[in-house]
């Protein structure tokens, strides 16, 4: 009796470890058959161009079975959060010049994936209608015009760091002109109020943005090259990124968007749809229904 109950336990522990071994092979089939792990972080700043490509991928790797999460995070989080590992990929690396401490200081442990947009550049710009004011150089006799600030964007921004550390000291604006740092959204928010009342505002900004698409803008000169010259935009991914997603990462290293591509998302995500990003993806994808093509 004793030895016809062990049988009966014995069996029934193989059958509870086989139904068990065929739920994970049937996880295994759902994530890709390959056993790929199908989960990916996306690590973003507050730049319009990187919201609106973040959202897209995120559309586009769920739309194949992945799971993404989405992370908005200060440039230098998400530049330590790939190299810790915690964040899988980011899609707006600014190089040489805007993220060049961040790379200095973490290059080693990031994959560069591809470069998908080629001349991004910094600047400073002012609404057509501010006259007197058409350099870098103008600032300094014109701060009473700006009530003596800068509308700036995020703290830890590239852009913020050029601005405080080049382009004020070097045109003499220290003690007449501060920057303002806040975020993007409330630099595009005092920046379309200055517009509307038609009142002089000076901020920095940045190419590609779907602002100077919206207003009549005028990006003031630097004869002295304080916000540096035209810059590519990488997609980056932790170490090992390649070697976890292969499928993902041939899909990035064809990754290209030219300036109307991306100005049309971001109008979509930003003004059409502001706040429904995954309505303005659909639409994009709806009206340039070949490009998910481009990235086979």
């Amino acid at each position: 009796m004793f030895t016809s109950m062990k049988r009966l336990l014995a069996v029934a522990m193989t059958a509870t470890l086989a139904l068990g071994a065929a739920a994970c092979g049937t996880d295994s089939d759902a994530a890709g058959g390959s056993g790929e792990n199908k989960k990916i972080t996306i690590g973003y700043m507050a730049w319009d161009e990187a919201i609106a490509v973040s959202y897209l991928w995120q559309h586009i790797l769920t739309e194949k079975g992945y799971q993404v999460e989405l992370k908005n995070l200060e440039a230098g989080l998400v530049y330590g959060g790939l190299a810790g590992g915690d964040i899988d990929l980011f899609l707006d690396s600014w190089q040489p010049q805007t993220h060049a401490s961040y790379l200095e200081r973490y290059g080693d442990k990031l994959e560069d994936l591809g470069t998908w947009y080629d001349g991004a550049s910094l600047s400073v710009a002012v609404p057509s209608y501010v006259q007197g004011v058409d350099s870098l150089a103008d600032l300094a006799d014109q701060a009473g015009t700006f009530n003596g600030e800068i509308v700036g964007i995020e703290p830890g921004a590239g852009l913020t760091k050029a601005t405080q550390e080049k382009v004020i000291p070097e045109y003499g604006l220290d003690g007449k002109l501060r920057l303002k740092t806040s975020s993007t959204p409330a630099m595009l928010a005092a920046l379309d109020g200055a517009i509307k009342a038609e009142k002089p505002i000076v901020v920095t900004l940045w190419h590609p943005h779907w602002a100077y698409a919206k207003y009549d803008l005028k990006d003031l000169s630097d004869p002295k090259g304080t916000l540096g010259q035209a810059e590519q935009i990488h997609s980056l991914g932790r170490t090992g990124f390649g070697a976890d997603f292969p499928e993902v990462t041939s899909m990035l290293n064809r990754f290209k968007l030219d300036g109307d591509q991306l100005a049309s998302l971001e109008d979509l995500m930003f003004n059409t749809h502001k706040g429904d990003e995954e309505k303005a993806v659909e639409e994009w994808l709806k009206a340039n229904p070949d490009y998910l093509q481009t990235l086979s």
